[in-house]
């Protein structure tokens, strides 16, 4: 089962809304394809909230071990599983916080195991949540050093946008060509899939910096 199963990593800056597009992605796809669906939460709330602060550079190596066991947990017994961020981001905030670079490598190599990563825009507000959270100025250079790291590593990988409902419709569309092969009892996705393949012009532009133009440019005019 954990061969076959498809992981979905969801990774971001702060305060992107990865908590709730895992917890609805996993939801929709199960109404969409019938198939054994679940989502895994960040480890690293649990921990701030079990020790009362946030960790230390030691402390990092084992944060982002139990965030790859319960993954790795809930892929046996699921068809797809939507990972609430992964060993990627601990990697990221530990070069971030304590320019740590150790975690990088193991990170990658993990992160191999996810047929696609969803990257979270920066296009919703940002709003304090638990002892996790360091503020609004750091979501820029830590979108950065996560989209530096899916480039150079050749890492297959989607940006996420849009207000409400349209960051789910967005998450969908990007996994929706994976499941293709994975036909479950229901077929929603499917016809979807058929309809937006044929309402396709046979040509389209690709951006040099993602692989969703749309999103990606409709993201820096709000920046601007």
């Amino acid at each position: 089962m954990a061969e076959a199963t498809l992981r979905i990593a969801i990774v971001g800056a702060e305060s992107t809304g990865k908590t709730a597009l895992a917890q609805a992605l996993a939801e929709r796809l199960t109404t969409l394809t019938g198939l054994r669906c679940t989502w895994v939460g960040e480890h690293l709330r649990a921990w701030c909230d079990a020790h009362g602060r946030t960790p230390q550079p030691d402390e990092q190596p084992a944060i982002a071990a139990q965030q790859q066991a319960l993954i790795d947990a809930a892929a046996q017994t699921h068809d797809v599983v939507v990972c609430d961020t992964t060993p990627l981001m601990t990697a990221v905030y530990s070069d971030w916080l304590f320019n740590d670079q150790r975690l990088h490598a193991d990170a990658v190599a993990w992160q191999r195991q996810c047929q696609i990563t969803l990257l979270t825009a920066l296009d919703i507000a940002w709003k304090p949540d638990g002892l996790q959270r360091d503020g609004p100025q750091v979501r820029v250079p830590v979108d950065n050093r996560v989209r530096s790291l899916l480039i150079q590593n050749g890492l297959p990988w989607a940006l996420v946008a849009g207000q409400g409902a349209a960051r789910l419709e967005s998450a969908v569309d990007a996994v929706a060509p994976l499941l293709r092969q994975r036909r479950g009892p229901a077929a929603g996705l499917f016809s979807r899939l058929a309809d937006r393949d044929a309402s396709q012009p046979d040509w389209r532009w690709t951006c040099d910096n993602c692989d969703a133009p749309d999103c990606e440019h409709a993201l820096m005019r709000l920046r601007g």
